[in-house]
């Protein structure tokens, strides 16, 4: 694996903010694909970006494996 200033976990999840990072944060989360929340959840919807996993009523995650497979598909490194 390539060492990144975004290493992501082995396995596990992450939450939309961890994904297209938050500037506004304290301190503030970098974005592993730098485009806005609004963009990433329309990709989803059609079919362009992974779909999520339920968590629970209100918690939504993505699997790390995915998102890895999509940067590498985009042509990054995470």
């Amino acid at each position: 694996m390539v060492a990144t200033s975004h290493p992501l976990p082995e396995t596990g999840f992450l939450r939309i903010w961890q994904i297209v990072g938050n500037p506004k944060a304290e301190p503030p989360i970098p974005a592993l694909i730098p485009i806005c929340r609004t963009t990433f959840l329309n990709g989803v919807k059609s079919g362009k970006y992974p779909k999520p996993v339920k968590l629970g009523e209100r918690t939504t995650a993505w699997k790390v494996q995915d998102i890895r497979n999509l940067i590498d598909s985009i042509g990054g490194a995470a």
